[in-house]
This record gives C-alpha cells, sequence and structure tokens, in this order.
C-alpha cells in the first residue's frame, strides 16, 4: 500500500471514530501538513467516500457510510491485548469480568499472523495489590455515570478528616494503582476529585443529574489544565 493510499485509509479510519474531526488534528496524527489534508479529503470526495463538512469547521462521515472491518497492525493488536489486561487487573468487578470474553472475540477475530501476535504478546498487569472493596466502588461509580445519578461519599482525605459529599461523578481516572472519581461536588459549588481506595462508603443515591457545560467532564479537564497540573 502506498503511503498516500495508507493515509486515506488511516483518515477514514479516524473519521469513523469520531463525530468530527478537524483538518489540525487528523494533520497531527499524520504528521502531515493542514494543506496535505485538504487535499487527501478531496481525494476521498471524489473517489466516493462521502465526507462532510469544510476547512475551518471540521469533518465527518456521513451516518449511513461504512467500510469493511479495520485490520489492525501487530502493534496495534498488542495494545488492545495490553489494555484488556489491565483493564481485567486493575477496573471494576464488571467491565474486569467483560474483559476475558471480548480478548476472546477480537482474536477469533483476526488472520492468523494478527492471532498470533495476540497469542504471544508478554505484556502482563498483575492485581495483586488491588483491593476488592475498590472494584466494589467502582462498580458503583461506573453504574452511577452510566445512569446519571448522584452519589453519596463517606470520605477520608489525607489527613485523616472523615466528610460526607453529595457529587455528580463524571469520570474514572486510573493513576498508577489509584482510582480518582472526577466529580462535581455540590457541597463546594466545584469540581474535585476522589480517591476511591480513601472512601469509606459509596452509595448511589435515586436523584438523577444532567451534566451542563460548567458542570461536565469537559469542564473538570479544563480547570485540572488551568490549574497546570
Amino acid at each position: 500500500m502506498s503511503r498516500r493510499a495508507d493515509r486515506l485509509f488511516q483518515i477514514v479510519q479516524v473519521l469513523r471514530g469520531r463525530r468530527l474531526t478537524t483538518a489540525a488534528l487528523l494533520a497531527q496524527r499524520l504528521g502531515v501538513s493542514e494543506r496535505t489534508v485538504y487535499r487527501d479529503i478531496q481525494a476521498l470526495s471524489i473517489s466516493g467516500v462521502p465526507v462532510e463538512g469544510e476547512a475551518g469547521i471540521g469533518y465527518r462521515l456521513r451516518a449511513d457510510f461504512d467500510v469493511p472491518p479495520l485490520m489492525f497492525s501487530g502493534i496495534e493488536v498488542e495494545a488492545l491485548v495490553a489494555g484488556l489486561r489491565m483493564l481485567k487487573a486493575w477496573g471494576g468487578g464488571a467491565l474486569a469480568a467483560a474483559a476475558d470474553p471480548a480478548l476472546e472475540k477480537l482474536v477469533a477475530a483476526l488472520p492468523p499472523t494478527r492471532r498470533l501476535s495476540a497469542q504471544q504478546s508478554r505484556v502482563f498487569a498483575p492485581a495483586y495489590m488491588h483491593d476488592s472493596k475498590v472494584r466494589e466502588a467502582f462498580d458503583v461509580v461506573h453504574g452511577a455515570m452510566g445512569e446519571q445519578r448522584l452519589l453519596r461519599l463517606d470520605y477520608c482525605d489525607a489527613q485523616q478528616r472523615l466528610t460526607e459529599r453529595v457529587v455528580q461523578p463524571l469520570g474514572l481516572f486510573f493513576w498508577g494503582n489509584v482510582w480518582l472519581l472526577a466529580a462535581w461536588c455540590t457541597a463546594r459549588e466545584d469540581y474535585r476529585s476522589f480517591r476511591l481506595d480513601r472512601c469509606r462508603a459509596i452509595r448511589m443515591l435515586d436523584d438523577h443529574f444532567h451534566e451542563t457545560p460548567d458542570r461536565s467532564l469537559n469542564g473538570f479537564l479544563k480547570a485540572v489544565k488551568a490549574t497546570g497540573y
């Protein structure tokens, strides 16, 4: 496959996985100039790929368009295998239980050479230090995020102070061997993060919430970036 043909294929895969993609993002991902991206988008359109959008705004594929199943490279296969192994070792109970069948389906769908890459991966993630209580807490938080329900936390901070918080769960972040809950704290009226291993109890409440621009995962990430962390 020529360099340009490979690049066009990658553009289609990126567009498939995102609702809207800018030329700047594509240029960064592919290591080319935005001018090259514009030419490639035009080439795709001429060849019949229904790319919608325009320069300066962003591009997307028409919703009813599909392409044959993508093929993974050897290193991509190993990345997926390693990711699933890490999730099985360090994720919540529900996602950990889904890791093995997901890996089995992935391996079964691969061609022989890629299947061998998956089976021979030597990247592992032992779970010898993972606390079962953290797995349970992860499942409660994960479920609350999916249903957009408030959580009540009995939390012990680094100074051993106990507080009770009602929060809107926005995201889960893994920091080595620690899971952090990103949340909007209703008491502090601000974004806060909480270590799952410091939660004495987590209860999902019946009350629902809806994300707004000033109380959202994107808002949390912007706030973190603004603080320099």
